[in-house]
Order: structure tokens, then sequence, then C-alpha cells
């Protein structure tokens, strides 16, 4: 696949779990626009994430989308201050165990080395356990949801303040201005 990742996908988000809900956009707008279409592109987004893979079957987009709508549900429920739904915790949990991705420092970077029987399996587990890492960790309290403009998308709040409201200063933030620029 010859796609532009960054026409494709946002991967501007530094939380890796966050980034991976991020590949539907526009979650409370009228119609969200799903970017995971096909395995392929499910394919690109992991490479471009760091964690290649040389093939994904149907099952593991089917495996993929599960666990980003588990992630992404309870980040929400947390950014509201409920309790996740047990379920979501069951999925994000067991797909966490299932990984046997290894961290590795390559030329001065971090990175994972997958297994080459189940590298799909690999890399989402690192996803959940990155979202395990953030949705239980400490910063848990610095989970919100986007205000922007139909995005809702998760992010983790690090200003001083605690105040920010977009996930992305130059994608909602930058909408919101526009807007109120034109409204003056």
């Amino acid at each position: 696949m010859t796609e532009d990742v960054r026409r494709v996908f946002r991967m501007d988000n530094e939380v890796l779990a966050f980034r991976f809900t991020a590949t539907v956009s526009d979650r409370a707008g009228r119609t969200p626009r799903e970017r995971l279409t096909d395995a392929a592109r499910l394919k690109l987004w992991l490479g471009a994430a760091g964690l290649d893979v040389t093939d994904v079957s149907p099952t593991g987009l089917k495996g993929a989308l599960e666990l980003r709508e588990a992630i992404y549900r309870i980040g929400s429920a947390i950014a509201a201050g409920e309790r996740p739904r047990s379920k979501d915790v069951h999925t994000l949990n067991t797909i966490a165990a299932a990984g046997h991705a290894k961290a590795a420092l390559e030329h001065e970077r971090a990175g994972w080395h997958l297994t080459k029987t189940t590298p799909v399996r690999d890399a989402l587990g690192v996803l959940a356990t990155d979202a395990i890492r953030i949705l239980g960790g400490p910063e848990r309290d610095r989970v919100k949801n986007c205000e922007g403009p139909g995005c809702a998308g998760l992010f983790l709040d690090t200003s001083r303040g605690a105040n920010r409201r977009w996930c992305s200063m130059n994608t909602c933030g930058n909408k919101v201005k526009k807007s109120r620029s034109a409204a003056r």
C-alpha cells in the first residue's frame, strides 16, 4: 500500500493507545469516520506506530477493532468520572496478556520485537498494555475527551493547570479558534 500515513491517520497523540482510538474520527459528529476499513489499513497503521507486521487477517482486524473500541469506552468512562464496563476491562486485560512482544532499544530508540508466529496479537498486546498503563496509572485523572466540534477523541492532559480542552491544538484547537474568529 502506498498511501501516505499522515493523510489517512492522525498520528499526533502522545499516547499510543489513544492514537489507535483516533482511527475513528468525528466520533461525536453525525457520521463517525472509520479509517481502518480493511486489513491493509491496519497493517499500515501498525507500521506507522512502530509495530510492523507482515500480514493482517480479517480475524486480526476484527480483534483490533474490538480492542480499539474497548480502549475508547474505558477512556471515555474514566474521563466522565464513571466506572468502565467490566466487559471492556476484561477485553483489554485478555488482549494485553496474550501478547508476547519484547521491548528493545535499537539505534538509540525504543521499539518492539514481535514474534514471527503471532505478530498481530503481539502488536495488539502492546496497545492494550499501553492503555492499561495510562488508564490505570497515576495520570488516570488527566484522561479527557476532546471538546472540539465532532471530535471526542481521547487525550492525556499534561498541561500544568490540567485545563486543556482539545486533543490537539493543531487540529481541533485551531478549528475552534477559526470558527470564533469568523464569528467576530
